[in-house]
């Protein structure tokens, strides 16, 4: 046997020691959901059971919701949540929920297998044998374990695995995430679904998605549905848009200016810059159309806006008029109305709220509500002290704009509230043609025990800018370094009416540089915050780059003066280069106040910005041997902050001393 081995590893080495191309254990992860037919229209699909019974999709639309789960006698994986299935069943049906039951693989002996295995399992939904593949092609299955869930109205709610329990390479004796049953659970709630789309690990199908014909593509079918999850947010009635696109008539008689915006890129709002080609996007909170959307979208325009048939209308969406987070345990106001002009422009309103608590509190979601929600363009609350926003850059708490007004972190994860601090309120009001009045709230939701994880925001600052006149394209950088064990969860780019492009990079102790988001058109009118589908943990040692590219030209129809050279200051017509980093840390890590002056001061000393303190950078060059710990010639971002604390203790320690000696002449006088 040994000699056997020792023969084909000369002939193909390869063989034995080629290393996998992916993870061998592998569980289910999250995917766009967009580009997987999340939302879309489920044609009526007509289907004969194992048992010779004879159906449509659109028997079911008396329930609530219809699963469609892939399964079968021939995937093992299959067989394993098959019994998990089963209870899902009987626990939802009596529930309104219905089930279909559906094996992709028609080989011979299959009908055979699926009847033994219904006996076995006692399913009880009719159960297709799918032998011309035309509901797996309809739904653009991949795997024998996903499960789909349809509403009444055949819109695709979800697509993905029942739970974790089960996967390749691996099985659970419980499952950590039971995502069908939770869904379900949503859907029924009438919530948010938390995962609407996620890979199920199972037998891979070698299916090509059957997507509906362009001449099919109607407002009924397609479009309605489109508008619904990208636009309707906002454009509805008493909604923030300018129109309403919740009807027929609206989006036909808007088609142009929906041509418009969509083929160039404005709307939705979004301005981080697309992913490799093939790769999914790594954004939470993505509001980009997808390639397919936005090419019905347009599609359906050039062949004449056609409405279609009133029965594959989507469900009247009911809209939530409470608060998205649940009843918050604080609500916070601001001090006064705000009146509204009806034409013209409105400064920025800037104002603070005190909280008063006597304790820490934390934070797990946040919502800021409008009254007036036509005329807000945008709301940003920060924390500050007693004295004022610390250091002069601000740090977020919650954002508001069109469409993201609140944010829930998961369970055991929370941000900070210090007793006593205040809110700074700063609004963008943007007049609709008719004088009103608003009183903008924030209400917070906090958690109920300390957290395992604490979020902190990481201001990423340079308040040295200095933008020339009329420069078109000024190029100006901030750094900082990162503590360990940081875990990236969002970026917050902010700039005023200047800023023209913005981009964060990671640069490793390697000399590794790595892109981690760019926004190559930045709008001050939209100030959003860009969160990762999972918190990206970030190698010790590392620094943050951000890049700003401001236009003072007069070439930029914002700039209030291209004819002055711009520094750093708190009004729109100033300017600022902040790269806010809302990060996870465990419990007793993080970032404080100490660590951001330590971060400020040692890059305002790297002149070369190399992420190292030469001696000829020291402002006092005498204190080099005391920062130079492994008497290397450099001194890293760790070093220095040990140093300052070093010499933070001595001249406490000198004050003491200096103190007992003037208490003990005092009684000598």
């Amino acid at each position: 046997m040994k000699l056997i081995l020792i023969i084909l590893s000369l002939l193909s080495p390869s063989i034995l020691f080629a290393a996998p191309s992916s993870l061998i254990r592998q569980g289910p992860k999250p995917i766009d959901a967009n580009a997987h037919g999340v939302g879309r229209w489920v044609p009526d699909i007509s289907f004969t059971s194992i048992d010779g019974k004879k159906g449509r999709l659109s028997d079911f639309k008396e329930y609530k919701a219809l699963v469609i789960a892939f399964t079968g006698a021939s995937c093992p994986i299959s067989k394993r949540f098959a019994p998990s299935l089963s209870v899902l069943e009987h626990d939802y049906s009596k529930k309104g929920i219905a089930f279909l039951f559906v094996d992709p693989i028609a080989m011979k002996s299959a009908s055979k297998a699926l009847h033994k295995m219904v006996d076995q399992i006692g399913f009880d939904g009719p159960f297709i044998l799918d032998q011309d593949k035309s509901l797996s092609k309809i739904l653009g299955v991949k795997t024998t374990t996903e499960a789909f869930i349809l509403d009444a109205a055949r819109t695709l709610l979800y697509r993905g695995p029942v739970s974790d329990q089960y996967g390749i390479g691996y099985q659970l004796s419980e499952p950590r995430n039971q995502y069908l049953r939770d869904t379900l659970d949503a859907i029924l709630q009438e919530r948010e679904i938390a995962n609407k789309a996620m890979w199920s690990p199972g037998c891979e199908l070698d299916l090509e998605y059957e997507g509906l014909p362009v001449n099919s593509l109607t407002y009924h079918n397609r479009i309605s549905r489109i508008l619904e999850n990208n636009c309707v947010e906002c454009h509805r009635t008493d909604g923030v848009g300018p129109f309403s696109l919740e009807h027929y008539d609206e989006a036909e008689g808007n088609a142009g200016m929906i041509r418009k915006v969509v083929s160039e890129g404005i709307m939705p709002p979004w301005f981080a810059s697309d992913p490799p080609h093939g790769h999914p996007s790594p954004w939470a909170n993505d509001r980009s159309l997808s390639s397919s959307d936005k090419r019905d979208l347009l599609d359906w325009i050039k062949n004449g806006k056609p409405e279609g048939n009133p029965a594959h209308a989507l469900l009247p969406m009911v809209r939530n008029n409470e608060w998205n987070i649940g009843k918050p345990d604080a609500i916070f106001s601001l001090p006064k109305e705000i009146n509204i002009k009806a034409t013209g422009q409105m400064p920025y309103v800037n104002l603070r709220v005190k909280t008063k608590f006597a304790e820490d509190r934390w934070i797990e979601a946040a919502e800021i509500r409008p009254t007036a929600k036509d005329t807000v363009h945008h709301v940003l609350v920060v924390i500050d002290d007693q004295n004022g926003i610390r250091g002069g850059i601000p740090r977020p708490l919650a954002a508001y704009v069109p469409g993201n007004s609140y944010f829930e972190f998961p369970s055991g994860v929370a941000k900070k509230l210090p007793a006593g601090a205040n809110l700074f309120f700063q609004l963008h009001y943007t007049p609709t043609g008719q004088a009103t009045t608003d009183r903008t709230r924030l209400g917070l939701r906090f958690a109920k025990h300390p957290p395992q994880k604490v979020v902190q925001t990481i201001p990423v600052a340079n308040r040295k800018i200095k933008i020339p006149a009329n420069d078109g394209n000024h190029i100006e950088t901030a750094f900082s370094p990162i503590p360990k064990g940081t875990m990236i969860r969002a970026y917050m780019p902010h700039m005023h009416l200047r800023g023209k492009a913005f981009k964060y990079e990671l640069l490793t102790q390697d000399g590794q540089k790595k892109t981690l988001l760019e926004v190559p058109h930045y709008d001050f009118n939209w100030q959003l915050r860009y969160e990762l589908k999972e918190p990206r943990p970030i190698p010790v040692g590392s620094r943050i780059q951000v890049t700003g590219v401001f236009d003072n030209s007069k070439e930029n129809p914002a700039n209030p003066d291209p004819d002055i050279t711009v520094d750093w200051g708190d009004q729109s017509e100033d300017e600022m280069l902040i790269g806010y980093l809302e990060c996870e840390f465990e419990i007793g890590d993080g970032w404080d106040d100490t660590d951001q002056e330590n971060s400020d001061l040692f890059t305002q000393l790297d002149k070369n910005h190399d992420g190292f303190l030469t001696k000829n950078e020291f402002d006092k060059p005498e204190l080099f041997p005391f920062f130079d710990n492994n008497k290397d010639g450099r001194v890293c971002w760790k070093e220095g902050s040990t140093g300052m604390v070093k010499i933070k203790a001595r001249q406490g320690k000198k004050r003491k001393e200096n103190g007992f000696l003037k208490s003990l002449l005092d009684q000598f006088r």
